[in-house]
This record gives C-alpha cells, structure tokens and sequence, in this order.
C-alpha cells in the first residue's frame, strides 16, 4: 500500500508509521514538527519520505496524494489551555487543516480514510460507559475543533463517498507520549517528575478516573479501520477500565502533592466500545500494569521533559480557570 499519515511524528503517528513500515508498506509523513519529533521516527527515517509541511497553511497538498491507497490523518494541536488562549490556531488546523486533508483525498480517490478524533468532545459525560450516542459537549477550544473536523470527515463521507471512518480516542499513552508544550498529559508529567525525584501532582483528590488506552491497541484499531469493508462510521477506542490517577501514581511508585480541581474536567470517563469490537473484531489487549511498566523501561524519553511543580501548573493554567471557572 502506499500510505499517507499526518502528523507521523508525533507519538501515536510514530508508532503507526513503525507499524505500517515493519508490514512492508510505503509511507509518506507529512509533519510540520510542530509537537511531533523527526527523532520519534529514527527507526525508519530511511525507509520513509518525510516533508515538513503545515496543513494550516492555504497551500496545495495535491501532490503528497498521488497514487495513494491509505490516509491516516493524525496531524493537529492538542492541548486545553493553548487552545483556550489561542483559538484561532486550533481552528485554522484542526478545523481548516482537516479540510484541507480532505479535500486532497477526494480529489486523489484514495481508498481509506482513518480520522484520529477526540472522546474529549463528550465533555462531562451524562453516563458510563460513552457510547458513540452520548451527547456532544465540547468544554473548550480544542475539544470543538477536532469535532468540527470530525463532522467535516463523516460529512465528506456522506456527500462524495469517501471512504471514511473516525476514530474516538480515549486518553491514549505509551513510550514517546508528548512531552513538550503547555501543561497536559497526565503520564508526560509524572514521568519527568519521577526522573527529578519530585512529587506527583494529582489534581483534585486522585480519585478522578480515565481511560487509559494503550498506543498500541490504538494502532491496531486504526489498521482495521483501514483494512475494513467499513465507512461513515464513528468509534470509540478505550481500554474497556476505569483507571484512577491514585492508581497511576502507586504503579509509578512516588510522593504526591495535591493541586486544585480544573473546571471542565469529568471525574470519570469509560469508553463504550461494544460497537468497534463487533464491526471491526478490535479489542483492548494491554493492561494498565502492562503498559506503565513498559513506560519505566522507557523512562529516559522524559529526561528533557519540563518537570512541574504546583506553582508553575497554576501559572500555567490560570487562563483555564480565568475563563471556564464558574461557566461549566
């Protein structure tokens, strides 16, 4: 196949582009480098074409779609508070960038599609487990714009038959897992914290659950999604377990010091994901015990990782509280 992923730089397209790459496919990434690493790629940097490219840029993708079977779109900003302080990035490439995708791909006729959506467009779910038919809740800036890009995908779908499918990630982790940008990612965070030897920072009082999904499982799901008969459809991909913070912090093994609760926040999430092990045969298959352990052997990812402390996390997100306290 010859396979297009955006965004393959960064740690779930690295580990999908290592994966398509060991099944003998041909890969091009597209990455403006942004979030993700050349470095996330050093296994494969020979056997793959790799551009710097910004799909928020009003510029002509058609020629990385030449003659392509697959597009994996993966590429986009992450992240609550950058999204709260700057919008507009995240509209212009989460929102116009996914437009700019797609429309490339029609015009190609490429033979799949896999959008790599958000579960954070559930916002504070009314019940467990999400099914794909919760409510739409989007918190805040990042969380709209990968659902309007979402809706642009199924959209496309319907209107000009392009093979489809959007997945709904759930709090996806693993080696190479960001570690750069604003305050986020829960493992990014505590790793680089336990190579300081500093206490974890749990927000609120731990008990608040996710779940946690494995990078792997979440590139398993992504090839099946490809390799279906399968579109215009919508999946969740969790782990099927609710895991709490105090959890992850025991199999870390560390000291904890409590920071506030943040507004917009669940305290529990659990995917639904009856619907994906059906249609496509996916399911989990990596513990959370499994998965952390890996993480530890791998902990020298984080050596360079910003290690926070309570008061550079309230600097940080002061912008979230300032504008979403007291309107949830």
């Amino acid at each position: 196949m010859n396979i297009l992923v955006t965004g393959g730089a960064g740690f779930i397209g690295s580990h999908l582009v290592e994966h398509l790459i060991q099944k003998g496919h041909k890969v091009t990434v597209l990455d403006n480098l942004c979030t993700g690493k050349k470095e996330n790629l050093a296994k494969v940097k020979n056997k793959i074409k790799f551009f710097k490219e910004d799909i928020s840029k009003n510029k002509d993708l058609s020629k990385y779609f030449k003659n392509l079977d697959w597009v994996f779109h993966l590429a986009g900003l992450a992240d609550i508070v950058p999204s709260i302080k700057n919008p507009k990035n995240y509209y212009d490439t989460n929102v116009n960038g996914t437009f700019r995708i797609l429309e490339a791909a029609r015009k190609a006729k490429v033979k799949k599609f896999i959008y790599a959506a958000s579960s954070s467009c559930y916002g504070i779910p009314n019940f467990l487990p999400i099914s794909e038919n919760a409510e739409i809740k989007p918190m805040y800036p990042y969380a709209l714009t990968k659902w309007l890009g979402e809706q642009l995908v199924m959209n496309w779908q319907k209107i000009y038959n392009l093979p489809a499918i959007s997945l709904r990630l759930f709090n996806v982790y693993g080696p190479r897992s960001r570690s750069t940008g604003a305050y986020g990612a829960v493992f990014g965070v505590f790793l680089a914290q336990k190579l300081a030897k500093k206490p974890f920072t749990i927000v609120g009082n731990g008990k608040q659950t996710r779940d946690f999904t494995y990078v792997t499982d979440v590139v398993d799901a992504m090839i099946k999604a490809a390799k279906s008969k399968i579109m215009g459809e919508i999946f969740n991909i969790g782990s099927e377990r609710e895991v709490s913070v105090n959890k992850i912090v025991n199999l870390l093994d560390g000291q904890k010091v409590f920071i506030p609760k943040r507004p917009g926040e669940p305290d529990k999430l659990l995917a639904d994901v009856s619907k994906i092990k059906k249609k496509l045969l996916w399911k989990p298959k990596v513990s959370i015990e499994e998965g952390v352990k890996t993480l530890l052997k791998n902990i020298d990812f984080w050596k360079e990782a910003p290690v926070w402390t309570p008061n550079t996390i309230r600097q940080a997100t002061s912008d979230w509280f300032k504008f979403l306290e007291n309107k949830i």
